[in-house]
């Protein structure tokens, strides 16, 4: 079941270096919000931290809070991996297992939390993750053979099977066509549109007009200057951000005079 995401007064830091600095948001569940704002502001950072992967690098923590459906993740007893299974997320490069074939890619995420199926289950996951990626026609008689050797935007879209495949409640997207062609970008919007009716998406892109055709809401983040933290400007509708935003920073983003 999709879940909004509730972030409050959220600080975070790389050692001693604020990069994030006092954002707070409410994100739509079954909805795709989109961030934006120039290199270095604090994107996907912020990103990282919806689903505790900030924290993966040392000396990185955050202050604040990420509540989802209630429950808030950074809480002591709160298990980040148990967090990182109910939030997925597709980076910017395709990142398929290289040593793991197109089945064993799917299950991956299933594997890892130590769940025994039988094999009709696991077929019946491979196949409803592959279908919600828009990826099973294509490969449904090549299973065996290795992820790796698909297009890129195969991959990428191997690796969207490959999160949802634990249905997780939010999906987090690091710009994920900045790597791919015109057309594999196309199948990736299309494939946004359609799951955005299970799940909650968040997608960071430097595509103006990519955020501006997935997304319902978009949150602008800027930052003051070169080692400042980044900040959330705004967040609106994606309709009323491109068109009336209220910061004159966010207008010339959008319009290319930054950035």
């Amino acid at each position: 079941m999709a879940k909004s995401i509730d972030v409050s007064d959220l600080d975070i830091y790389y050692g001693d270096f604020k990069a994030v600095e006092d954002v707070t948001m409410t994100i739509p569940a079954r909805s795709v919000t989109a961030f934006i704002g120039p290199s270095g502001c604090g994107k996907s950072t912020l990103l990282r931290s919806l689903n505790r992967m900030h924290e993966v690098i040392p000396g990185a923590r955050v202050e604040g809070k990420v509540v989802i459906g209630g429950q808030s993740l950074y809480d002591a007893d709160v298990d980040p991996v148990e967090v990182r299974r109910q939030v997925g997320m597709v980076f910017q490069r395709p990142n398929p297992f290289p040593t793991m074939s197109i089945y064993g890619n799917v299950l991956a995420g299933n594997r890892l939390n130590s769940r025994r199926m039988k094999r009709s289950e696991a077929d019946d996951i491979v196949e409803r993750a592959l279908r919600g990626a828009n990826l099973w026609t294509e490969v449904k008689d090549r299973l065996t053979k290795p992820g790796a050797g698909l297009s890129g935007g195969q991959q990428q879209r191997l690796c969207i099977a490959r999160a949802i495949a634990v249905e997780p409640q939010v999906l987090l997207m690091d710009e994920p066509c900045s790597a791919l062609d015109p057309i594999s970008t196309s199948a990736i919007e299309d494939l946004i549109h359609e799951l955005k009716s299970e799940y909650t998406i968040v997608i960071v892109t430097h595509n103006m007009q990519q955020a501006a055709r997935v997304s319902e809401d978009t949150a602008f983040f800027n930052l003051a200057g070169a080692g400042l933290p980044g900040r959330l400007v705004e967040m609106d509708s994606t309709k009323k951000i491109f068109s009336v935003p209220e910061d004159p920073s966010t207008e010339a983003y959008i319009s290319g005079r930054f950035g």
